[in-house]
C-alpha cells in the first residue's frame, strides 16, 4: 500500500427524512479533518441516506466508526419504515479501493473497522464481499434476507452468528454489514408507470439472476436436482435489480446495483431496461444515480450514444459527459451536477491550477515576475491549440454533407485529437511542477557531506524530470501531425487554413519544448546523457519542421482558386 493510498467509504444509514439527524452523522465524518465528505444523498421514500467520503484508509475507517457510533445513538430501528431493504441503523458500510491500494489491503481495513464496531459499540457485524468469512455471507442480499424484522430469529441460527459483536439481537441498532468491494454503481431507471409489478417484470428481465422458471401446468417454480430454483438468466450480468414505487416521484423504478461496470456498463443497463420495458408497453423516461459515479462511466455512456447517433466522438470530456447526462435522462428526478456527482471531480488535485485559468489569467500569470509558467508550459499549451484546430476540422468535416462515407475515418481522427488535447493540457501544469521540483531540490541543505550527496541526487532526479516533461510534449505534439495532414488532404476545404494554423502551432510546440529539453540537459554532468537528450530533441525538431513544411505546401495548393 502506498502512503498516498485513497479509499472511498459509502455507508448507508437508515434515516432519510430527519435532516437534523443526517447532519449529526455528517458532522461525525467531518470531524476527521483529512477526510473529504463528497456526497450525501437522502431519500424520503426509502428513509435512507447514502453518504460518500474518501481519504487515507486509517482516517476513513476512523470517520466511519464515528458515523456508525452516532447513527447507533440517534436512529431507532424498532420504529423505522422505508421502501429499501435494511437490517440496521448503519445498514451497510463498504470500503472501496480508489488508488494506491489493493482490494485485499482494503479488506484488512474493513475487518479492522468491523472488529472495533463490534467490540466498542456492541453492534452485531457481518462481513461481506471481499471480506466475507464464509461463502454464504459474501452476497449482501443473502445477509440482509429477512431484513430487520427477521433478524432476531436469524441470529439464533448457527450459520448466522455475527462475525463481530454480540450474537444477541439489538432492537435499537439492528445489525451492520461491513466489507471491502470494488466500485458499485447504484442506479435507478424511471418508468412511466406506478405499477411495482410491471417494474419487477423489467427487473427480472435484466438482472443477472433472471427469473425462476415455472411449470406451465402447475405454475409452480421448477427446481433442479439439488432443490435450487431453475432460472432463466437476465440480460445483464453483474447486475442486481428490483422494482419499486417512489412516492415522492409518483412513478415506479427499476432499482439496480451494477456490481461490475466493466461487465455491464451504465449505458447498457439503461438500454436493457428500455428494451425490456417495451415488452410490457412501458416507456423509460429517465434515470438517476445514487451517490457518486466514476467519471469513466459517463464518458463511456456519452461515447456510446454519440456513436449511435453517428456523431463525432472527438469532443471534450465535459461535452461527452453532458451527452451522457441528457441521453440517460439523469436530470429528470433531480438536477445532476457533474462537479458534485463525479468522484474524480470531487477529489480534483490542487496542482491543476494553470489548466483552470482563463486565457487572460494564463497570459498575465506567464507575464508576471515568477519564472513559471515559462516556455515549457506555453509550448504544451500551443501544442494543445494545434491539436484543437486539427480536431475541429475533423469534426466539421464529419458533419459535412457529402462526407457521410468517411464518418469512421474522421471520427477516429477526432477521437485521437481529443485525447492529445487533454494530454497536452495536462503537460501545461506538469512542466511548471517539474520546474518547482528543481527549485525545491536546490533549496535542500548542503552543510554536511551526506546532505550534499542527498541534494546532488535530488537535483539530478528533478532535472531528469524537467527534461522528460518537454520530451512528452514533443511526443504528444508530433502525434497530432498525421491528423493535421489528413485533414488538409481530405477534410472540408473551407477549413483547410485552420488545419494549416494547427500545423504551425505544432511546430512551435515542438521547437519550444526542444529548447526546454536542451536548457535542462545542458546542466547534466554525464556527457552521454547530455548528448542523448540533445540528439533526441534535434531529431524531433528536424522531422517536425520538414513535415510541417510539407503540410503547409498542401494547404497552399488547396487554397488556390479554382478556374
Amino acid at each position: 500500500m502506498k502512503s498516498s493510498a485513497i479509499i472511498e467509504c459509502v455507508p448507508n444509514f437508515s434515516e432519510g427524512r430527519d435532516q437534523a439527524k443526517i447532519q449529526k452523522i455528517e458532522e461525525a465524518i467531518r470531524s476527521v479533518q483529512s477526510v473529504s465528505l463528497l456526497n450525501s444523498d437522502p431519500g424520503k421514500s426509502t428513509n435512507r441516506t447514502v453518504i460518500t467520503f474518501a481519504g487515507h484508509p486509517e482516517e476513513v475507517i476512523e470517520a466511519a466508526f464515528r458515523a456508525i457510533a452516532v447513527a447507533a445513538q440517534i436512529i431507532d430501528m424498532s420504529t423505522h419504515h422505508g421502501e429499501h431493504p435494511r437490517m440496521g441503523a448503519t445498514d451497510v458500510c463498504p470500503l472501496i479501493p480508489i488508488s494506491g491500494i489493493s482490494l485485499e489491503e482494503t479488506s484488512a481495513f474493513a475487518i479492522k473497522l468491523a472488529r472495533r464496531v463490534g467490540d466498542e459499540l456492541k453492534i452485531p457485524v457481518y462481513l461481506y464481499e471481499a471480506s466475507s468469512s464464509k461463502p454464504h455471507r459474501q452476497n449482501l442480499a443473502d445477509i440482509r434476507s429477512g431484513e430487520y424484522e427477521g433478524l432476531e430469529e436469524k441470529m439464533k441460527d448457527q450459520d448466522w452468528i455475527p462475525d463481530f459483536g454480540p450474537a444477541v439481537f439489538n432492537p435499537k441498532t439492528g445489525a451492520t454489514v461491513i466489507g471491502a468491494r470494488d466500485f458499485l454503481v447504484a442506479y435507478n431507471v424511471n418508468l412511466n408507470t406506478t405499477s411495482v409489478a410491471l417494474a419487477n417484470e423489467v427487473a427480472f428481465d435484466i438482472r443477472e439472476n433472471g427469473r425462476p422458471v415455472r411449470d406451465p401446468v402447475t405454475n409452480k417454480i421448477m427446481k433442479d436436482q439439488q432443490g435450487e430454483p431453475i432460472r432463466t438468466p437476465g440480460m445483464c450480468p453483474s447486475v442486481k435489480a428490483i422494482g419499486w414505487y417512489i412516492d415522492e416521484y409518483h412513478y415506479a423504478q427499476v432499482s439496480m446495483n451494477l456490481t461490475d461496470i466493466h461487465v455491464t456498463p451504465l449505458h447498457i443497463a439503461f438500454e436493457s431496461c428500455r428494451k425490456a420495458a417495451e415488452k410490457y408497453g412501458l416507456h423509460v423516461t429517465g434515470s438517476e444515480l445514487v451517490g457518486l459515479v466514476p467519471k469513466q462511466c459517463l464518458i463511456d455512456a456519452g461515447l456510446y450514444f454519440l456513436k449511435k447517433q453517428k456523431r463525432s466522438c472527438g469532443l471534450s470530456e465535459e461535452e461527452i459527459i453532458q451527452i451522457a447526462i441528457h441521453s440517460l435522462g439523469l436530470n429528470e428526478s433531480s438536477v445532476f451536477d457533474p462537479k458534485k456527482r463525479i468522484i474524480e471531480y470531487m477529489l480534483v488535485e490542487k496542482n491543476q491550477r494553470l489548466a483552470n485559468l482563463s486565457l487572460s489569467q494564463f497570459a498575465n500569470e506567464t507575464a508576471s515576475d515568477s519564472p513559471a509558467p515559462g516556455g515549457g508550459s506555453v509550448s504544451a499549451y500551443v501544442g494543445a491549440l494545434g491539436a484543437s484546430l486539427s480536431t475541429m476540422v475533423a469534426n466539421l468535416s464529419l458533419h459535412k454533407k457529402g462526407f457521410e462515407d468517411k464518418y469512421e475515418l474522421f471520427n477516429e481522427q477526432a477521437i485521437l485529437g481529443a485525447k492529445l488535447i487533454k494530454t497536452l493540457i495536462d503537460l501545461v501544469d506538469e512542466d511548471t511542477l517539474a520546474f518547482d521540483a528543481i527549485m525545491q531540490a536546490f533549496r535542500l541543505p548542503k552543510t554536511t557531506v551526506d546532505e550534499k550527496k542527498i541534494r546532488k541526487k535530488a537535483i539530478r532526479k528533478a532535472t531528469i524530470g524537467a527534461i522528460e516533461i518537454p520530451m512528452k510534449t514533443i511526443d504528444a505534439a508530433r502525434k497530432i501531425l498525421p491528423v493535421t495532414r489528413m485533414m488538409v488532404e481530405h477534410g472540408n476545404v473551407s477549413s483547410v487554413s485552420d488545419a494549416g494554423v494547427g500545423a504551425l502551432c505544432i511546430e512551435t510546440a515542438v521547437r519550444g519544448a526542444s529548447m526546454n529539453v536542451k536548457i535542462n540537459a545542458a546542466t547534466l554532468e554525464n556527457e552521454e546523457d547530455r548528448k542523448k537528450y540533445f540528439d533526441l530533441a534535434n531529431q524531433a525538431e528536424s522531422k517536425t519542421i520538414q513535415e510541417v513544411k510539407e503540410i503547409l505546401s498542401m494547404v497552399e495548393t488547396r487554397l488556390l482558386p479554382k478556374n
